[in-house]
């Protein structure tokens, strides 16, 4: 890891053992079905695909297609039916509730709709990407490590607010709780970085912005990061691979230059929007 401020620290002694024995990706997902309610119809048919240690990759899909609930699969916000994720080595569809948290530390989330506790303040949030990692009682008093608190200072210099540590989350723009969102995951130090349609309520100008936060993150800190959006464009722009969905399958999987028309109509149908 390079130095600076997104440099890593060592991992925790129960993830480095949970990693023993693990994939050549880091992430390994293999015929994963999901099926929202007995006799409902599948939203993922047996999707298998693998991710390497580092660099963007964009999934794109029509709404209803199934991106959100294959991101949110793979930390287990939405339980797989079946199926199997290995993420470092370990099956996280099989994983104890105990286990599931130590797992979850090293997978970092951005959300859609920011998902920041409105009432603290832009440093309180971003302190909550540590909370897996410190006893109950520090964050209740919200006493963390100062290494901790010098490297919340670093991250927001990083995203840009190193002059907002003090305002309330709910005084901010969308792009700047986004930017916030992505400290806070930064903060977990992980292994894996989701982003479920992080551009999705911002402005063009903004969500460029935001892509090429996701893309510095993904190169500086050597991880995956995965990225369900719905811009074709910027997918194209910012990942150096892209996985095409349509009706909860993969009907393209390839690098941004490799995709053609052909492929954009298997994925969204129809072929007047193109022109």
């Amino acid at each position: 890891m390079p130095d600076g401020t997104l440099a890593g620290r060592p991992a925790p002694a129960g993830v480095a053992a949970a990693g023993a024995g693990r994939d050549a990706h880091p992430l390994v997902v293999r015929n994963l079905v999901k099926r929202y309610g007995a006799g409902r119809p599948e939203v993922l048919k047996g999707i298998s695909l693998s991710f390497e240690p580092r660099g963007v990759v964009a999934i794109i899909g029509p709404s209803g297609t199934g991106k959100s609930t294959f991101i949110r699969c793979i930390n287990r916000l939405v339980e797989p039916t079946s199926g199997e994720i290995r993420f470092m080595g370990r099956d996280i569809v099989s994983l104890g509730r105990q286990e599931l948290r130590l797992v979850r530390r090293r997978i970092g989330m951005v959300f859609q709709e920011y998902n920041l506790v409105e009432r603290l303040s832009v440093m309180e949030n971003v302190l909550c990407g540590r909370l897996g990692y410190v006893p109950a009682w520090r964050a209740w008093l919200r006493r963390y490590p100062q290494a901790d608190v010098e490297q919340a200072f670093d991250l927001l210099d990083m995203v840009g607010l190193g002059d907002f540590v003090h305002q309330r989350a709910d005084s901010l723009s969308g792009g700047q709780r986004q930017r916030v969102g992505i400290a806070r995951a930064v903060m977990q130090d992980p292994d894996l970085l989701l982003a479920d349609e992080p551009t999705s309520s911002l402005d063009p100008k903004t969500s460029v912005e935001i892509m090429e936060l996701l893309a510095r993150v993904a190169e500086q800190r050597h991880v995956p990061v995965l990225v369900n959006i719905h811009d074709v464009t910027l997918a194209r722009r910012f990942a150096g691979r892209i996985v095409g969905m349509s009706e909860g399958r993969v009907v393209y999987d390839g690098p941004p230059d490799g995709l053609e028309d052909e492929h954009l109509r298997a994925i969204y149908g129809g072929e007047d929007w193109l022109s």
